[in-house]
């Protein structure tokens, strides 16, 4: 069961809502969310292109436009380079594309990600530090995934943090960015989530970020101590709490794996299953 979480209006989300006879599992609306949020951005980035190209053209036609009309050659009927149905179709073909890698940032030199790029099958978790949920996952499960899958070139793994609990959540992924800055963000993470009690929200004040840097061995501290006071590492969480929420992650821990979406610290059987599934 995943941890419920709390929304810009104050309203709860609940995680595990009741399902109602004869209604779609709510696994399935979670993909459905997902996957049309993602189809609407994809075609309206598609119009906007468009509209910029169209714009283009207009101002090129005009900057070529003779300056003696009257002087110039009668009109003749001329083909344009406007975009055929093909290659839109191709601009907005990312659906064909798994589900993960839509939502990943596949960035080859991501400090919050584990794994090799171009590995067959991506797996994006979305996880706030301060869920105890996602401290059960990480503690439990996510060693084993790492090992089998990720060590052994089979799967990609990004995490990307939100900020559900307040202030104390997102200082927290700042302290997870700073330490990823200094390329110890897999130890960070472990320190902190064994650290995690058994339910609630652990507080995070600063004095227990910097420990826990200290103890995940970042090497400059003074420099981590710094950062997390940096305004832009703050509104970059926030972003990115917005963005996993426009596309439908309400709850903590969220997985898209390959092509299919897991929500909370099921069973590590069921996270096998599904990337074996996944697998080429």
């Amino acid at each position: 069961m995943s941890e419920p979480v709390q929304n810009p209006t104050g309203r709860e989300h609940a995680a595990s809502p009741t399902t109602v006879p004869g209604a779609p599992a709510p696994q399935a609306l979670l993909e459905r969310e997902l996957r049309s949020r993602l189809r609407t951005s994809t075609i309206l980035n598609v119009i906007l292109g468009l509209v910029s190209l169209g714009l283009l053209i207009a101002v090129i036609l005009l900057a070529l436009r003779p300056a003696a009309p009257e002087a110039a050659p009668a009109p003749q009927a001329t083909a344009t380079s406007a975009p055929t149905p093909s290659s839109s179709a191709a601009a907005a073909g990312s659906d064909a594309a798994p589900l993960a890698e839509q939502v990943a940032r596949r960035t080859a030199d991501d400090p919050m990600a584990f794994g090799d790029i171009d590995a067959p099958v991506t797996i994006v978790e979305w996880v706030d530090y301060r869920c105890p949920f996602c401290a059960k996952y990480t503690n439990e499960t996510m060693p084993a995934i790492i090992a089998d899958y990720v060590d052994t070139g089979a799967v990609r793994y990004e995490v990307h943090d939100v900020s559900f609990f307040g202030e104390d959540s997102t200082a927290a992924a700042v302290a997870a960015r700073a330490a990823a800055a200094q390329g110890r963000f897999g130890e960070f993470l472990r320190v902190l989530y064994a650290a995690a009690p058994a339910s609630g929200h652990p507080d995070m004040p600063r004095e227990t970020l910097v420990g826990f840097a200290q103890k995940a061995g970042v090497p400059d501290i003074a420099a981590f101590t710094a950062a997390l006071d940096d305004p832009s590492l703050a509104a970059a969480v926030t972003a990115d709490t917005a963005r996993a929420q426009q596309m439908g992650v309400t709850s903590v821990p969220f997985f898209v794996i390959g092509d299919e979406v897991l929500s909370g610290a099921l069973p590590e059987a069921d996270f096998r299953k599904v990337i074996d599934a996944q697998a080429p």
